[in-house]
């Protein structure tokens, strides 16, 4: 463990301008869901992923037209893109002299060692990383039929084709080792991580929608960053992919790895709650979407934790009966009334500057 960052020290790895491992942030990545020979609407899906905060997307290339197409996109993006490849080593191959920043492969299902040869070759020659994606779906059959709990054969797959690409003499590599099971994921990737220092892409494949999803994704990575365990992640959710973003910012910013945006504290509401507190956050949190601005805002609804927790914010607001009492960096500096509060609020958070 890096006893400055709390990370686990990993090997550093560039995929296209982003740099992941190596004690770098903790990049979010997403992955498109249009059809990739439609040009237009996958770059037009990329874009709104990197406005969003996106910063490495993945591109499924399941076909030659998507192959072709790779190519189109690559040229009129300025994200990293991964070309996501099952099956045919090809495609893979025809990707990379698109324009890859990086593949990812699945060697379960890829075919054998002298198409995962084909795929090394190509990617050392282009300098760029090879993601081995181990999915308990998609494992081989040799694989699944032995008796050890799935999570080591997560893990000893992922650990036994690093060796088929390390014999190639290729060490440029990226690992992960995903399940639908939260706690079936978290011990396979405390077993990998273990056993070595390449770095780890997290996620729960098929996590579910957006709100079941939503909670393992955040248990699950949520776990792993925890433990130092992770240098890059996606949460895959089926919704729309913009949505993954605002999520794994969410896991992030709550574990204190990453800021992106202002934080807001607020009470569940209960019977001594005097004020309309419940549309008084949504509203806020619905303002400060966009706000860069790393400020802690506290919106409180009575007087048992709401001083205390408004002080301790940056900002803060403990309403009472129709009144609340405005804090700022933990001094009261006025009363207002309930009508007020919003305004107010947002005032004070155009006006704060971040020390």
């Amino acid at each position: 463990m890096n006893s400055s960052t709390g990370r686990k020290p990993t090997k550093r790895i560039r995929i296209g301008k982003v740099i992941i491992g190596g004690g770098f942030p903790v990049a979010i990545q997403s992955m498109t869901n249009t059809k990739t020979a439609d040009v237009e609407a996958t770059v037009t899906q990329i874009i709104a992923l990197q406005e969003t905060g996106c910063e490495i997307v993945r591109v499924s290339v399941p076909d030659c037209e998507s192959a072709a197409a790779f190519k189109e996109i690559k040229a009129q993006i300025d994200v990293p893109i991964v070309a996501d490849i099952h099956f045919k080593a090809d495609l893979a191959v025809a990707a990379i002299k698109a324009g890859a920043d990086k593949i990812r492969i699945n060697p379960g299902n890829i075919g054998g060692p002298e198409d995962i040869r084909k795929i090394v070759d190509a990617a050392g020659t282009a300098g760029i990383p090879i993601r081995i994606g181990v999915n308990s779906g998609s494992l081989s059959k040799q694989v699944r039929a032995r008796p050890n709990s799935m999570a080591e054969k997560l893990a000893d797959s992922a650990l036994e084709n690093i060796s088929l690409l390390e014999e190639s003499g290729f060490d440029n590599i990226v690992l992960s080792v995903k399940s639908s099971d939260v706690l079936e994921t978290v011990k396979a990737y405390r077993v990998l991580s273990g056993k070595t220092d390449y770095p780890l892409h997290l996620g729960i494949t098929e996590s579910g929608t957006l709100e079941s999803g939503t909670v393992k994704s955040a248990i699950g990575i949520g776990l792993l960053l925890a433990e130092g365990i992770g240098d890059t992640i996606r949460v895959s959710l089926t919704a729309e992919p913009v949505r993954e973003i605002d999520v794994a910012k969410q896991i992030l910013q709550a574990l204190g790895i990453r800021r992106f945006h202002p934080e807001i504290i607020s009470c569940p509401t209960c019977a001594r709650c005097e004020v309309d507190l419940i549309t008084i956050a949504a509203r806020l949190e619905r303002h400060l979407k966009g706000c860069n601005k790393l400020v802690k805002v506290a919106v409180m609804g009575c007087v048992v934790n709401g001083p205390g927790e408004a002080s301790g914010a940056d900002i803060g607001l403990a309403a009472g009966r129709g009144k609340g009492v405005i804090f700022r960096r933990g001094l009261a500096v006025k009363t207002i009334d309930e009508t007020d509060f919003f305004s107010e609020l947002i005032k004070m958070v155009d006006e704060f500057e971040v020390e």
